[in-house]
């Protein structure tokens, strides 16, 4: 399945033609989609054994102990920078900047639209504030089913107390399946 991408002016990063800059955009994209699977997996097996030894509230330790430890290590042997953001954040850390605001509401307009967040993604070259030439891309992440029990609008009360002690300002609940939950982020300095 090929993903959407889609462009657009933003008033947060100067767009620059690719060309400009001999980047292959469908190379580009290729390894970031790269460097997202492996966070993904990276992260996914943590949560799943997390999951099956010690429910829920041993999967919400792992986000909160080890995701960033680990996004940090796929981060290191790459030569990208990959993060998570959201318009509704658990982790006030992840905070979109304004570039990566600007396309979660793209990617929200578009949601309501119908589009397939499965296959939703933006990409960009921009130049940044100190004037460096940057890849960006976000990938849409769709709420699915197992996500629910932490995200969703019916958490269990033992659940929602573990979030509330880890994440007093949590935003990130009231999902329902298919609904937009964020965005993996990643730049590429070229």
């Amino acid at each position: 399945m090929k993903a959407l991408f889609f462009t657009a002016a933003l008033a947060a990063a100067l767009p620059v033609q690719a060309e400009q800059f001999s980047v292959n955009i469908p190379e580009l994209q290729n390894e970031a989609k790269g460097v997202i699977k492996e966070l993904v997996t990276t992260l996914g097996s943590e949560l799943k054994a997390a999951k099956e030894e010690g429910g829920a509230i041993a999967a919400i330790n792992v986000c909160n102990t080890k995701a960033a430890g680990l996004t940090k290590s796929v981060n290191d042997k790459s030569e990208w920078q990959v993060e998570r953001t959201s318009l509704k954040l658990r982790n006030p850390q992840n905070a979109p900047d304004q570039w990566e605001k600007a396309i979660l509401e793209q990617f929200e307009s578009k949601a309501k639209q119908g589009a397939n967040l499965k296959t939703l993604g933006f990409s960009q070259v921009v130049v940044d504030e100190e004037g460096r030439k940057v890849f960006r891309m976000m990938k849409a992440i769709p709420v699915a089913d197992q996500c629910l029990a932490c995200h969703g609008s019916k958490i269990k009360p033992e659940i929602a107390e573990q979030l509330q002690t880890l994440y007093p300002e949590d935003k990130a609940t009231g999902f329902s399946t298919g609904d937009l939950r964020g965005a993996f982020s990643l730049k590429k300095y070229l």
